[in-house]
């Protein structure tokens, strides 16, 4: 099988399970972004296909192939680390080379293959400046040429833009993706940054608890999330309780949404609905709600309206928002077709 394949991989350190009987098939030439908070387990299941640790159990195959005992230099890797780990005593060029020099690699090979790898991270022209002279996102550029100096199969990166300030790791994500899809390598990026991995990847793997909660493309993780945690953890939404009531109707803070179907044998459980998708009007017909906060981001205004004592949050922009201020009663109305019934 072409791509990366991970068959029931667990890491135990002691009593600890990090990670916990994952199963993943990654395509070859796809972008995946690991996702989830801290302690995850995300880190310690790249470090398992980077070969840095070794699986407690289960398999790791890369093309058809068993690596999972494979040492680290034989697996035809390319990896970019958080603290980027260039060497200050050499110049860029130096720098992208040093893993053909180790190989033994003619000293014009290497310098050919420098010189090919700044052309396409935009850095033509750097080879013999210091590694000290160079901006943040300069630095960042060196280190993913040097871990592409020998082609890899696979190309890990373990949150790498996380050192950069914003606007600068949005640029970079941008050149990141293109340059993926460029060379069409095989790629797994571990970050915490939503925004990083919905602006990035084919496929987004949400890990909690050492476990895939799930893994999806951007839009349908974002849309139709599996349940409460990827719900909360990827973006903003309203997670609001719902039952089913003795007619077989889904209430909703404390009231029937017509329309709203629930699976078959579901009786409680919540509803997540993003607040872009939830609209406000001054008809307070539908569900009754009183503003008490307004928030105005100047793209977007957000407004917390407290409805049966639980707050709802609305997003518009400004030209689609009411003129709706503090204190004001509103209707508050759940389109069916935004909300999503999650598993209990």
């Amino acid at each position: 099988m072409s791509g990366l394949l991970l068959r029931n991989v667990s890491k135990q350190f002691g009593a600890f399970t990090a990670v916990d009987d994952v199963t993943l098939s990654v395509p070859h030439g796809t972008f995946v972004c690991m996702l989830g908070p801290s302690g995850c387990g995300k880190t310690t299941l790249l470090r398992m296909i980077a070969g840095l640790e070794e699986p407690t159990s289960g398999a790791i195959l890369l093309d058809g192939e068993d690596i999972t005992k494979v040492p680290t230099h034989q697996r035809g890797l390319g990896m970019v680390f958080q603290s980027l780990a260039l060497f200050p005593h050499l110049n860029v060029g130096d720098n992208i080379a040093y893993p053909l020099r180790i190989r033994g690699k003619s000293r014009d090979e290497q310098r050919a293959r420098a010189e090919e790898l700044l052309r396409l991270v935009h850095l033509q022209g750097y080879a013999e400046r210091p590694v000290a002279k160079l901006s943040g996102g300069q630095k960042q550029r060196v280190a993913i040429a040097r871990a592409l100096a020998l082609s890899p199969k696979l190309f890990l990166l373990d949150e790498p833009l996380s050192a950069l300030d914003a606007k600068l790791r949005e640029a970079m994500q941008v050149e990141l993706r293109q340059l993926q899809q460029q060379l069409g390598i095989t790629t797994i990026v571990v970050t915490h940054d939503q925004r990083e991995a919905m602006t990035m990847a084919d496929l987004v793997v949400v890990m909690g608890q050492g476990k895939i909660r799930q893994m999806a493309a951007p839009v349908e993780i974002y849309r139709k999330p599996a349940d409460a945690f990827v719900a909360d953890f990827i973006g903003s939404t309203n997670l609001l309780d719902v039952m089913r009531d003795g007619k077989g109707h889904a209430v909703v803070l404390g009231k029937p949404v017509t329309g709203l179907k629930l699976p078959q044998g579901f009786e409680k459980g919540q509803i997540s609905i993003r607040p872009e998708d939830v609209h406000l009007t001054h008809d307070a017909s539908a569900l009754k709600g009183r503003v008490h906060f307004v928030r105005d981001l100047g793209g977007t205004i957000e407004t917390f309206v407290e409805v049966a004592g639980t707050t709802l949050v609305a997003v518009a922009t400004p030209r689609a928002r009411g003129d709706f201020k503090a204190g004001q009663e509103v209707g508050v109305e759940l389109p069916v077709d935004a909300v999503v019934v999650l598993k209990s």
